[in-house]
């Protein structure tokens, strides 16, 4: 790329971020608080963003597990929950809730609302922003807290963090996967693939991106550009000028992108996906008839429709999951230099 021709893509960029950041200020009249307990937040605490809507089955294992992990105060936005969620997350000391009503396709998927409470409440912190179905885990998150994590990108001056998702899946049909609320996921969504993950580069906003995984294979087989993007930048150093781009597979500045590195040099992580509990298969019933959750959702709908059909999505090359020293060996995540 020229100069000339970078200095211009730089400036557009800058004012995309712009727009986005006035976008969450003017959303932020969609949300209304229904627990907003912030005034506890520590000057070094690390903070959880997540929208969710009808999550009461997962949420129990959700929260737990982030706690442990070190996480100290969780903010979160109810959109239209009616399965016992608001009243869950309400009554949770260490959450603060809003709710809203309002599109979460015209609300980019829910990220101005998010936007909007990282402007007011994650300047200077160390935030996390995942989906209810998805685990942040990382070189030794079963002996070493999040906040040791952060310790080492801090020296590291890396203000962000990559993680590839993974979508994790049972040995059978998804309905005879029997889950109780507050157990581990993981337990019966064990399997996953490992060997079928195709980057491209971003070169416009320097992102690597990453297609593949059970979900590509599955479903997408006829039409992979359109599988679900796994690479995602789940943990940032967050600033009031940031703004993730589209959901959080990328973030402005661009600089916060450079955080997947096939080499090894950079630490990253894996989000376990549990999204294929046996309630994915109403679940999807629900989106498909919603059609919220895709910018052109009509091309979605053989998707839902085979998700509905409850298959078996293990095969003879699934992979059981058996931990984080599995992924770094497979090269789907990396330890950086940090031992």
């Amino acid at each position: 790329m020229g100069f000339a021709r970078e200095l211009k893509t730089a400036y557009l960029l800058r004012w995309k971020r712009r727009r986005l950041l006035f976008r969450a200020l003017r959303k932020r009249h969609e949300l209304r608080a229904v627990r907003n307990r912030t005034s506890c937040i520590g000057k070094r605490d690390i903070l959880l963003f997540s929208t969710v809507r009808n999550e009461a089955v997962r949420l129990p294992h959700f929260l737990t597990y982030y706690r442990r992990l070190g996480v100290d105060h969780f903010l979160f936005v109810d959109n239209g929950s009616d399965d016992g969620t608001h009243e869950y997350l309400a009554g949770q000391e260490d959450v603060s809730l809003w709710t809203s009503e309002h599109s979460y396709r015209q609300s980019r998927f829910g990220m101005d609302w998010l936007t909007w409470l990282q402007i007011r409440f994650g300047h200077g912190h160390w935030c996390v922003t995942v989906d209810a179905d998805e685990i942040l885990i990382y070189p030794f998150h079963d002996s070493r807290p999040l906040s040791e994590l952060t310790a080492w990108l801090d020296m590291q001056r890396q203000q962000s963090f990559g993680a590839i998702m993974i979508d994790m899946y049972p040995k059978g049909r998804l309905s005879e996967n029997a889950y109780t609320p507050g157990d581990d996921p993981f337990e019966g969504l064990c399997w996953y693939d490992a060997g079928n993950y195709v980057w491209t580069y971003q070169q416009k906003i320097r992102n690597p991106s990453a297609q593949g995984g059970a979900r590509a294979r599955a479903f997408f087989a006829h039409i992979p550009r359109r599988a679900p993007t796994m690479s995602k930048k789940p943990l940032v150093k967050w600033n009031r000028r940031y703004a993730y781009l589209n959901s959080t597979h990328s973030v402005l500045p661009r600089r916060l992108n450079d955080v997947h590195d096939q080499s090894g040099r950079l630490t990253s992580g894996i989000l376990l996906h549990s999204k294929f509990l046996p309630s994915v298969i109403e679940r999807s019933r629900v989106e498909k008839e919603r059609k919220e959750h895709f910018a052109v959702s009509s091309i979605y709908d053989d998707y839902y429709d085979a998700v509905i059909a409850d298959p078996v999505l293990w095969t003879e090359d699934s992979v059981r999951y058996s931990g984080w020293r599995q992924f770094e060996d497979l090269g789907l995540m990396s330890r950086g230099g940090w031992a």
